[in-house]
């Protein structure tokens, strides 16, 4: 049984783990003992603007939030209006940066991730389109993923 979490509490918890992200990103590049390699170069390149992106989509959610699939209201504005699943797309993106940044062969974890992803967003188109019916479809046909 999930505890109920008002939107306050989920969007603190937001902010405190994107702070977190930010300073660890901030620290490891101050403090940072290796060269700057084109492949870190890209990393902090795709990770930082991802993580940006990625906190605007959460907080663009509000009280749609949740961990397991729910239709509590369709959200279809700001990143929304371009991308159904941004939280997806820019985690990704986010987690592609950092190992990227550290590793780049743990981008093989993708081969797991990305299905897993896709999974849960047909999980959620699933559940929208029972709620919300043709609104849904049409919101679907004008944006990606």
């Amino acid at each position: 049984m999930f505890l109920k979490v008002d939107t306050m509490k989920l969007n603190l918890i937001t902010m405190g783990m994107a702070s977190v992200a930010v300073a660890c990103i901030v620290v490891v590049i101050v403090t940072g003992q290796r060269p700057w390699t084109p492949e870190r170069i890209a990393g902090i390149t795709i990770a930082a603007p991802a993580l940006v992106l990625f906190i605007m989509a959460r907080l663009e959610l509000g009280s749609a939030f949740s961990v397991r699939a729910k239709a509590q209201k369709l959200v279809t504005t700001g990143i929304y209006s371009r991308i159904r699943n941004p939280i997806y797309v820019f985690g990704g993106l986010m987690l592609a940066g950092l190992f990227l940044y550290f590793q780049p062969y743990l981008l093989l974890i993708f081969i797991v991730l990305i299905p897993m992803q896709i999974k849960r967003a047909k999980n959620e188109e699933r559940v929208l389109a029972e709620k919300f019916g043709e609104e849904y479809q049409r919101y679907k046909a004008r944006t990606w993923f």
